[in-house]
Order: C-alpha cells, then sequence, then structure tokens
C-alpha cells in the first residue's frame, strides 16, 4: 500500500468529521424547539429567559455560535450539560460502553450466524435449504426492529419469563464476579439477538451471493479437478466470498446505531441511544452534538479500517 495512500485518508478523517458536525450544529439549531423553555418552562419570566439564554450563549448569532463550539471541540471541550450542568464528554463517555457492547455483540453474532446461513445456502443453490434460508432472510431483513423489540419483550421476556425486562444489571441484587459478569450476559442477550436479527438477514444474503459467484471462478473449478473436498473447495471459495461482506458491513455502521437506538430505548438499555432520545427531548445541545460527534468519529474510523483491511486481504487491491 502507498504510504501517501494512507496518509491522505488519515487526513480526510478529521475533515470529514468536521463537516459532519458543522452540518448536525446547524440542524440542531434550526430545529423545532427551544432548549430554554424546556429546561425552565413555558410560564418563567421574560428576564431570567434572557439571562439563560446569556449563560449557555444562545443569544449570539448562530455563525458565533459554531466558531465557538467548533473551538472547544478542537480543545477537547464538548460544553456542558444544559439540565444537569456537568460536561458533555463525561455524559457521553459514561454511556458509550453500554452500547458499544451491545453493538459488538450483536455485530459478532450476525457475522457469524450470517455467514453460515450464507455458506449452507451457498452450497446448494436451489434446494430446499437454500430457499428457506432465502425466505428467512428476506422476512428478517424486512422486519423493522423496534417491531421485532417489542414482540420479543412481550413474548420472551414478559410472557416466558426467560430474559430481564429491562436494564443491563438487576439492581435488586449485589453481584460481583463471576455473578456479576453473568448477570450482564443475561440481560444483553435479547436485545443482542434482536438488533442481530436484520443484519443476519443481509449478512446470509451477501455471503450466499458471494459464495455463487467464487464457486464459478476457474481456480475452484481447477481445485475440483484436482480432487479436492467439497468442504476444502468451499473453504477457498468462502475466502473470496467474505471479502466484499467486509466492506459492507463496515458501510452499515450508521444503520448499525439506529438500529441500537431504537433497541436501547424498547429494552432501557443504558447507552447512547436512551442518552439521544433524552437530550433532544429537552433540547439539550451539548450532549446531542457530543453523542453526534463520537458516532460519526466511529463511522468515519471504521470504515477507513475497513477500506485498509479489504486491500490487505485482496492482493489484487492496490491504493495509490
Amino acid at each position: 500500500m502507498d504510504p501517501r495512500y494512507l496518509l491522505r485518508r488519515l487526513g480526510q478523517v478529521p475533515v470529514t468529521v468536521a463537516a459532519i458536525v458543522v452540518m448536525t450544529f446547524v440542524l440542531i439549531h434550526l430545529a423545532p424547539g427551544d432548549p430554554i423553555l424546556a429546561l425552565a418552562g413555558q410560564y418563567g419570566d421574560t428576564a431570567y429567559y434572557a439571562e439563560m439564554r446569556a449563560k449557555f450563549g444562545l443569544d449570539r448569532p448562530l455563525p458565533v455560535q459554531l466558531v465557538t463550539y467548533l473551538g472547544n471541540v478542537a480543545r477537547g471541550d464538548l460544553g456542558t450539560s444544559f439540565t444537569t450542568g456537568r460536561p458533555a464528554a463525561s455524559i457521553v463517555a459514561e454511556r458509550l460502553p453500554a452500547t458499544i457492547l451491545l453493538s459488538a455483540t450483536a455485530l459478532i453474532v450476525s457475522s457469524m450466524v450470517g455467514v453460515a446461513m450464507g455458506t449452507v445456502a451457498g452450497r446448494r443453490p436451489g434446494r430446499p435449504a437454500d430457499v428457506t434460508l432465502r425466505v428467512g432472510a428476506i422476512c428478517g431483513y424486512a422486519t423493522p426492529s423496534f417491531w421485532l423489540a417489542q414482540l420479543a419483550l412481550i413474548s420472551l421476556a414478559f410472557g416466558a419469563d426467560l430474559f430481564p425486562i429491562q436494564g443491563m444489571t438487576d439492581a435488586r441484587r449485589s453481584l460481583t464476579g463471576i455473578g456479576s459478569l453473568l448477570d450482564v450476559v443475561h440481560h444483553l442477550a435479547l436485545p443482542a439477538l434482536v438488533l442481530a436479527a436484520s443484519e443476519v438477514a443481509l449478512t446470509t444474503r451477501l455471503a450466499r451471493t458471494g459464495l455463487i459467484e467464487a464457486g464459478r471462478g476457474e481456480y475452484i473449478r481447477a481445485a475440483r479437478a484436482r480432487g479436492l473436498s467439497e468442504r476444502r473447495v468451499t473453504r477457498h471459495a468462502l475466502r473470496t466470498a467474505l471479502l466484499p461482506l467486509i466492506t459492507v458491513l463496515g458501510g452499515r455502521v450508521g444503520m448499525f446505531f439506529a438500529g441500537a437506538v431504537l433497541v436501547e430505548i424498547v429494552f432501557a438499555w443504558p447507552g447512547l441511544g436512551r442518552l439521544l432520545l433524552g437530550s433532544a427531548q429537552t433540547r439539550d445541545y451539548p450532549v446531542l452534538l457530543g453523542i453526534f460527534l463520537v458516532v460519526s468519529l466511529g463511522v468515519v474510523v471504521v470504515n477507513l479500517v475497513t477500506d485498509l483491511l479489504y486491500g490487505w486481504l485482496d492482493p489484487r487491491i492496490r491504493y495509490q
């Protein structure tokens, strides 16, 4: 890989994130709703409203607010929450690990299950197993995460009492060590499975299509001609078939977060999703902007890593 390409891509990261922050800042401030009215109520004193606007810098022109905010962000200061008075960076940092845990677990589960199902379907196209898995994948991909989360909550948590109803831990119990870990896993299982459902469907379709296309390659025909077992042939084909999947999954990180927000709200998971909803309701600009900054940075970095990883795994790709 050309080092100049790597440096150029690394240089694009701050530019891209800055553009996203600017766009988000403008859209949030132009959206309906007044943070001062949400904070102080609609029947406050006019002088108090003016004092609060001056305190939070909302009385200044929008371009001035934007320049001030960008300068603060460059110094690592995301501002102070309107509602709690705490640093927005601290609030976001407290909720970020829960969202990473949920998203990473769902991504791992969806990738493993989806590749396995796609391999079964792609090895024998047109067979009953292939048709069944394709129909299941279409249904799973078409089912909204929010609706599936509610259905799972009603049937498996309320009805069958197999999983906790909400939260990340059981507040009624004081657990430590392995007991605490198992408690988190028990609370994590259902929301992670719900979040992984739609991605399993997409991964299955991509793995199946890639395996079928790879199976038509000359090197696969040569492998079969040499008498290699079908399992080894499939393993070779799967390596090529999974390359496009890496790019697609990397590009869907943003959509994955959007699904995580809805799932977190339904299951009361203490991550960025619930924080985003609460901050939007109270018009807490610093916290909202902090969430979007962290998410956009994560999406840009993951896409960069995916791009570089694809070039490393496929020697035919040359970046200049």
